[in-house]
């Protein structure tokens, strides 16, 4: 359900914020006060089609906001398109940017970007808009479609979800049988290449991705062993042990520090963490003197080892050039491989078995689907009686309606195209209701076909525009007694004309014009802007609205039918037992 509406710098709309509740709510106002314009932003918001004359004369930008109830229904559909969790409120925000001759417009859910697409395909689960020239939804063969399924009931929807499951294990047993089909064409292609593949890369022992590199550091240091001994005993004569060339050892220099520092400590303290320090330094240099010397002792020529590295390293080198890969990319292929010939061997889901099982669920859809079919075809006999009954109230006495099914590949919708024809005058033939029906008729048709059904639909909001242009009398308290009926179930907004619609509302709002001051620059002549207002009427005021709209031979008159509407409508809730 609606529950908000802001509009800013929209047609002749400055700023406006309109609460709105269940039931029904009429607009009335004079020929041009702005009424469609109402109908105009709620329709942009949810994706219509816009124009750079919607946006107000002398601004650069337009805002729209539309707030609305969540439902389960509308939680999962939006989980299933991986559309944001709306939290407790879903908020619907589009923004309409001049540039030069044309227009750019961003549309945003709760506060996130959202395609225009994925606003219109939400729409279809808040709002349907009936419009003069404006049938957005109606002629929609999916739209149609869930309105024959809906008018069919419980029965029917329970069918319509086992096909929906039906379609998905279907899908997914083909979709098994082609994966094991493409596998078994790869197979008659490519086994031997991946069998001799696997034996090759198995036979290579790879197991550490880092194999090379600590290969290659291996050669580096059995090439270079005899260096690494003659430095290794250079650097020990150097730290600890001199006895070559009469030079001191640096541990021999720093022992020689340690004890004057001892000697000087006995006279002042304060040279205590100098002592500490070089104490240190002689104990780490003697440890790496000693560390170098086992280094040096471990360090030998090994002919045998280097030439059976430099064969591993020939080997693996061959192996990453010949295949295009690095050292982890060939273990990882060589795991894949491994895996794809042990499903190759695996006789538990063969081909046959797969085609067995396809063909079953294929079976299983179609039978489901011909079930749901018959529901249909009696659903649409009925749909046909029952709105045609519904239309000869509403000044469509001789209509004719049809609702054809013709047959579709299986889907997740059953196998039937649904289609609305329609015929509004007598000797025309039935054409699709969308292509034949105008845009009163449209309003009626939808209107009717609303009332038909029993149960609650996804959508809350029912938006209907001049329904009862060129009806009068009993056609129009037909009409006006529809629209408060389907009120108690939907959330409806209705623009018209008629004081016998606009009794029966549970809200009434007018509609007009007023002139405001426009800024302007100093010394220039005041100038004024056009802006629409909208009202909730009292009591006296809708009796006042009432009359204006009734009109009649004199004031007092149109007065008194006004009042007497506003007596029958109040009936009419009491009777119903809705609180007036």
């Amino acid at each position: 359900m609606l529950t908000a509406l802001r509009i800013e710098n929209f047609a002749l709309i400055d700023c406006l914020e309109l609460q709105l509740d269940q039931g029904l709510t009429v607009l009335t106002g004079e020929t041009g006060a702005g009424k469609s314009i109402i109908l105009d932003a709620l329709d942009a918001v949810l994706g219509g089609k816009v124009s750079p004359r919607l946006v107000r004369s002398g601004a650069s930008k337009a805002c729209l906001e539309a707030h609305f109830t969540i439902t389960s229904e509308l939680l999962t559909w939006l989980e299933q398109q991986n559309l944001p969790d709306p939290g407790g409120s879903l908020v619907c925000k589009r923004e309409i940017s001049l540039a030069k001759a044309s227009v750019r417009s961003r549309c945003f859910l709760n506060d996130r970007p959202i395609t225009r697409l994925q606003l219109e395909a939400l729409r279809q689960r808040l709002v349907e808009i009936t419009a003069q020239g404006q049938t957005l939804q109606v002629g929609s063969g999916d739209r149609q479609r869930d309105w024959l399924d809906g008018f069919g009931g419980a029965p029917l929807l329970s069918l319509r979800q086992q096909v929906v499951q039906a379609y998905q294990a279907a899908s997914e047993a083909q979709k098994r049988l082609q994966q094991r089909q493409q596998l078994e064409q790869e197979r008659r292609h490519n086994l031997d290449l991946w069998q001799r593949h696997y034996e090759e890369l198995s036979q290579a022992r790879l197991e550490d991705p880092l194999e090379l590199e600590q290969l290659i550091q291996e050669q580096h240091r059995l090439t270079h062993s005899v260096d690494l001994q003659q430095q290794s005993y250079q650097v020990y004569q150097m730290l600890y042990e001199n006895d070559g060339d009469g030079g001191v050892a640096c541990a021999d220099l720093l022992g020689q520090v340690e004890t004057i520092l001892g000697a000087m400590e006995a006279y002042d303290s304060a040279l205590t963490p100098i002592l500490t320090l070089v104490s240190e330094a002689l104990t780490q240099v003697q440890e790496a003197g000693r560390g170098i010397n086992t280094y040096a002792a471990g360090v030998e020529a090994d002919p045998e080892r280097l030439e059976q590295v430099e064969e591993r390293l020939r080997h693996l080198k061959g192996l990453v050039r010949r295949y295009g890969r690095s050292l982890l990319e060939l273990i990882t292929y060589r795991d894949q491989l491994e895996v794809d010939l042990a499903a190759l061997s695996d006789q538990d889901h063969s081909i046959a078995a797969l085609e067995t099982e396809a063909q079953r669920c294929q079976a299983d859809l179609q039978a489901l689907c011909a079930s749901l079919s018959q529901l249909r075809q009696a659903s649409a006999r009925a749909l046909e009686e029952r709105l045609i009954a519904e239309l000869k109230p509403l000044a469509m006495d001789r209509v004719q309606f049809q609702v054809q099914l013709a047959a579709l590949p299986p889907g997740p919708s059953g196998a039937d195209r649904v289609q609305f024809y329609f015929s509004p005058n007598p000797g025309e033939p039935l054409q699709p209701l969308a292509a034949t029906a105008s845009g009163g008729e449209m309003s009626r048709f939808l209107l009717a076909l609303k009332t038909c059904f029993s149960q609650e639909e996804g959508v809350g909001t029912l938006v209907f525009d001049e329904i009862d242009v060129g009806v009068s009398g009993r056609v129009a308290q037909a009409i006006a007694e529809k629209l408060w009926q389907l009120g108690r179930r939907h959330q409806v907004l209705c623009v018209t004309h008629q004081p016998m619609v606009a009794a029966l509302a549970d809200v009434h709002w007018r509609v007009g014009k007023q002139q405001t001051p426009a800024a302007s620059s100093a010394g220039a002549e005041a100038a004024v802007r056009t802006v629409v207002r909208i009202a909730t009427l009292s009591r006296p005021e809708r009796r006042e609205e009432l009359a204006q709209l009734a009109g009649g031979a004199t004031h007092q008159e149109a007065l008194a039918f006004a009042e007497s509407l506003l007596s029958q409508a109040k009936s009419l809730r009491q009777s119903s037992g809705v609180m007036t």
